[in-house]
Order: C-alpha cells, then sequence, then structure tokens
C-alpha cells in the first residue's frame, strides 16, 4: 500500500511539475523524486505522463547495439 505523504491529496503547484521535470532530467529515481516532492510514487508516475516527462534513464545503452 501507498503510504501517506505531506501533499496526499494537495494539486500540484506550477513549482512542483518544475521540480519533477528537474529531477527526472537528473536520472533521479521516482522513488526518491516521491520523497522529495511529498508525493507517492503514483502520483509522481501519473503527473509525469500527463505532463509528457519521460521517467526512464538516459544513461541506458541499447540491447541491441552494435560494436
Amino acid at each position: 500500500m501507498a503510504k501517506s505523504t505531506r501533499n496526499t491529496g494537495k494539486p500540484w503547484t506550477p513549482q512542483g511539475v518544475k521540480q519533477l521535470e528537474e529531477l527526472a532530467k537528473g536520472n533521479t529515481p521516482t522513488r526518491v523524486i516521491g520523497i522529495k516532492l511529498g508525493r507517492t510514487e503514483a502520483a509522481v508516475y501519473g503527473k509525469a505522463a500527463s505532463e509528457g516527462i519521460s521517467l526512464s534513464p538516459t544513461n541506458q545503452s541499447p540491447y541491441n547495439r552494435r560494436k
């Protein structure tokens, strides 16, 4: 079950969305983003999806890389 956080049920502020975007660009794990923003992981995933913010790490190499 998701833990209750300090911002549960509160609307996202523009500052919160900007911080989410910056943390996502820095390859911060979703769980850590949630802790920093006082949101659940599910809330972070949901807001990122609705804002078009990618949470996938940018430093992973593809599996089919050719030498």
